[in-house]
């Protein structure tokens, strides 16, 4: 039986100072400055609508997370953020404890700016490191130095931030085990309560895949990553995503809503969204205009909709799996059902051959991934694909 799960916001700014070589997200360096106000007023706009057309389906429901995303989102003013989050507060019911985040890049933060977050409701900060290595930040076109990282951790610490997330990339271009370590020590002295830890990867359309760097290769990766995983378990880090690792009770929460299937509205320019309607058995998914320019000029209008799709029955297993299995700790067996519609017999071959493969534990009553499966995570996953629909994934390292 199909249950609505928790409901989470994403909210997107799509702004930054220069693109990355590496960055394949819909974010468009900024030129001639940026239009915050109207901008604001088409985010609640835009929201207006998803509300309007999904009706019912909201139904009084209360968001669980709100995630300000990127771009770089602390280009904007911390009355700007005010501003947003009041006008969603206006229009949906928070949750009791509910996780607000925003992402930063520490070259874009300003002094005194962070208690202005704070102040506006923001609860959680999440800075864009990727490495406190000047010459691999200038290799990966970062504006920021390592010890600009340092200190605007100090001064999120200073402005009364007790939650707050570190990114940081691997198998850079140079970078040896040695060097990827250092990364990770570094970010363990900053005691943040979470840290997120990516593989570089050369993605389509983006300067690097034009002109790609040298990088590591993937065995070298593999080492990276096994070692970075010690060195933060020592630390009392626990690894609960492919990615992810927290101090106990600090899991990104909202992030969590993702692996586990659960619903979120998504605004502005580019952003997507998935509900789920109980009443009708449908999930549906939405996107929104990808560039700043068409997004002002439609959003909350028709137009500003750039897709929607109710996803098929046939889609389901691949599209929960491809969530659920980044979760090392694994999900209830029967959250596939709740978050689905369908019954275990949907999967049951597909899992037979997982387990077969060594790739899923063979317990009956979780759905959990082994060591072997989290390394060849996406070959797992393509597993779940309706029959002809791609082909076998490459190594997640």
């Amino acid at each position: 039986m199909l249950i609505a799960p928790p409901l989470s916001l994403y909210i997107h700014i799509p702004w930054c100072v220069k693109k990355c070589p590496y960055c394949d997200f819909n974010s468009h360096a900024q030129v001639d400055g940026i239009p915050q106000e109207a901008y604001v007023t088409a985010l609640l706009a835009d929201l207006d609508r998803d509300i309007a057309d999904y009706g019912a389906a909201l139904g009084g429901r209360a968001l669980h997370s709100i995630f300000f995303g990127g771009g770089t989102p602390s280009l904007f003013s911390p009355d700007s953020i005010a501003r947003i989050l009041d006008g969603v507060k206006h229009r949906l019911d928070f949750n009791s404890g509910i996780e607000i985040t925003l992402e930063t890049n520490p070259g874009t933060v300003e002094h005194g700016r962070l208690d202005g977050y704070l102040a506006a409701g923001v609860n959680r900060i999440s800075f864009g490191v990727q490495s406190f290595d000047d010459d691999k930040l200038r290799r990966l076109g970062r504006i920021h130095s390592a010890s600009d990282a340092a200190r605007v951790v100090g001064e999120a610490r200073a402005a009364g931030f007790d939650n707050f997330n570190i990114d940081l990339m691997y198998a850079l271009p140079g970078q040896d085990l040695a060097g990827a370590a250092r990364d990770i020590e570094q970010a363990i002295a900053l005691a943040p309560t979470h840290i997120s830890h990516y593989q570089l990867t050369i993605e389509p359309n983006t300067a690097f895949a034009s002109r790609p760097p040298t990088l590591p290769d993937s065995d070298a990766a593999w080492d990276m990553q096994e070692h970075s995983q010690h060195l933060l378990a020592e630390a009392g880090y626990s690894q609960y995503e492919i990615s992810a690792y927290a101090k106990p009770d600090r899991r990104s929460q909202h992030n969590l809503n993702y692996w586990h299937f659960g619903d979120y509205l998504g605004i502005g320019a580019g952003a997507h969204g998935k509900l789920t309607d109980a009443a009708t058995g449908s999930i549906r998914r939405r996107a929104k205009q990808r560039t700043p320019r068409a997004y002002l000029q439609h959003a909350g209008q028709s137009r500003g909709i750039a897709s929607e799709a109710t996803l098929a029955n046939i889609d389901l297993p691949f599209e929960y799996m491809m969530n659920a299995l980044r979760l090392v700790d694994g999900v209830p067996m029967g959250e596939f059902a709740q978050r689905t519609g369908l019954g275990p017999e949907a999967i049951a071959d597909t899992l037979a051959r997982a387990r077969a493969q060594g790739w899923i534990d063979n317990d009956s009553a979780i759905l959990r991934t082994t060591e072997t499966g989290q390394r060849f995570l996406n070959d797992v996953i393509a597993l779940f694909l309706p029959a002809g629909d791609g082909e076998s994934g490459r190594r997640h390292a």
